[in-house]
């Protein structure tokens, strides 16, 4: 597709989205349940259909050489299929907040004011790999009365393509504009260029994927960006803890999925539980094959307790020497970093200094020093005694997250359906004038 055919595919795009978003902001909370409760059964009904089509991008992906983490954000396997269905129907079941008027206040004059909640207008989603995220941002678009224009990665089209045929048949069904829900059909870097630059049609414009991605869209659009660069999550095991229950939670906060960008890349222990946290979750890492980036102190107890527990012959570097690049990466790949500090004040200047202020957890049983790290931790999503894998609008009864948010304005944390709205003040009077 030459440049010329690409701007003016955006633009048709972006008019069919603006004129859609007028009628999918006066929709009716009922109409928007349909669509959502008949998506969710278009997904079920067409399960192998879309494994079919999803298995197209997996050969392909492959070919390529994409590694294995990678392909496996591709994956649209029976159970990533019923948990877009699931949060289909949680948003369904979701109370509508579009037209709720809020904080009325009589004033002296006679007036009163409040705020209404009401729909963004279009939003444009730039996303990588996972073809959910089609799902995810088709239905936050309905339940938040908003249209999108959603790009999604070549690697995924086939994928993406099926998802949002389904979406637009859901819509048609339910008595709404197809057009509320667009898929760029094209694999055309420059539709992304386009997209990020159409203030007269897109509100907003929410990227989701790798760094590079994100940056580039950050420095380019000429529309406001909801967005997070990376997820260097830290998991910090406190003195004192339950050492068992720290053990399972940091194991699932690093191997229960190594790719999302909620995965613990760094976990900071205290020196007081170290000889006892340290073997038992070194061993664990070590069966997993999970490479440990240390400090001195923490590769020393590991290099003395750690038996590793690799097939007979598998040579895997396990142990390596932290650099001070690895104290802020972010991995997505079976490695971590581990450091020993003071305490909790050593853990929070840590976080605060190289977390990229996604999520944050504390491992503790003490009370005080819980409440000091959700106070001082300035991060998006903030947790005590719990899997920093947690972070997913989903777990948090959002019924699906359009991505996370690592801004301070507007939206911060998973992005749901409030994220996707706006106050307006309203004025309610009686004939008052102003003297």
């Amino acid at each position: 597709m030459n440049a010329t055919n690409t701007t003016e595919l955006m633009h048709t795009l972006g008019q069919q989205a603006k004129a859609a978003s007028a009628l999918m902001a006066k929709a009716s909370a009922a109409t928007k349940q349909r669509a959502l409760l008949g998506l969710a059964a278009l997904l079920r009904t067409n399960a192998d259909a879309l494994q079919q089509d999803n298995a197209k991008d997996l050969e392909r992906a492959r070919a390529a050489g994409l590694t294995e983490p990678l392909v496996d954000r591709l994956k649209l396997t029976p159970k990533v299929i019923e948990t877009c269905a699931q949060g289909c129907e949680q948003l369904a079941a979701m109370p509508e907040i579009i037209g709720d008027i809020t904080g009325l206040k009589q004033m002296p004059s006679g007036i009163r004011v409040g705020q209404m909640r009401v729909p963004i207008g279009v939003f444009g989603m730039i996303y990588e790999s996972r073809p959910n995220v089609t799902i995810e941002a088709a239905s936050l678009s309905i339940k938040s009365g908003n249209a999108a224009i959603l790009r999604g990665g070549s690697e995924a089209i086939e994928s993406n393509r099926a998802l949002a045929a389904l979406v637009q048949r859901a819509l048609l069904e339910a008595g709404l504009p197809a057009d509320a829900v667009q898929l760029v059909p094209t694999t055309d870097r420059a539709a992304v260029g386009q997209l990020i630059t159409m203030p007269q049609y897109v509100d907003v414009i929410i990227p989701r994927g790798g760094k590079g991605l994100i940056e580039r869209i950050s420095a380019e659009a000429k529309v406001p960006v909801i967005k997070h660069l990376d997820g260097n999550c830290h998991t910090y095991v406190d003195d004192p803890c339950d050492v068992a229950m720290a053990v399972t939670v940091a194991d699932n906060a690093k191997t229960q999925k190594y790719s999302p960008c909620n995965a613990t890349e760094s976990l900071l222990v205290a020196r007081g539980v170290a000889a006892d946290f340290l073997p038992k979750i070194g061993t664990i890492y070590a069966a997993k094959g999970v490479e440990m980036r240390c400090c001195p102190e923490s590769k020393a107890i590991l290099a003395q307790t750690v038996r590793s527990e690799l097939v007979e012959g598998q040579r895997a570097p396990i142990l390596k020497d932290a650099t001070e690049a690895d104290w802020s990466e972010e991995y997505l790949a079976p490695v971590i970093s581990i450091k020993l500090v003071d305490g909790v004040d050593d853990a929070i200047a840590h976080i605060n200094r190289y977390s990229s202020h996604h999520t944050d957890a504390i491992l503790t049983t003490n009370h005080v020093h819980a409440q000091r790290f959700l106070r001082e931790v300035d991060s998006a999503s903030v947790m005590v005694n719990t899997s920093t894998r947690f972070a997913d609008g989903f777990e948090f009864g959002l019924g699906a997250e359009i991505g996370i948010s690592t801004d301070k304005f507007h939206a911060r944390g998973p992005v749901g359906v409030e994220g996707l709205t706006s106050l307006k003040y309203v004025v309610l009077g009686e004939g008052e004038v102003r003297g």
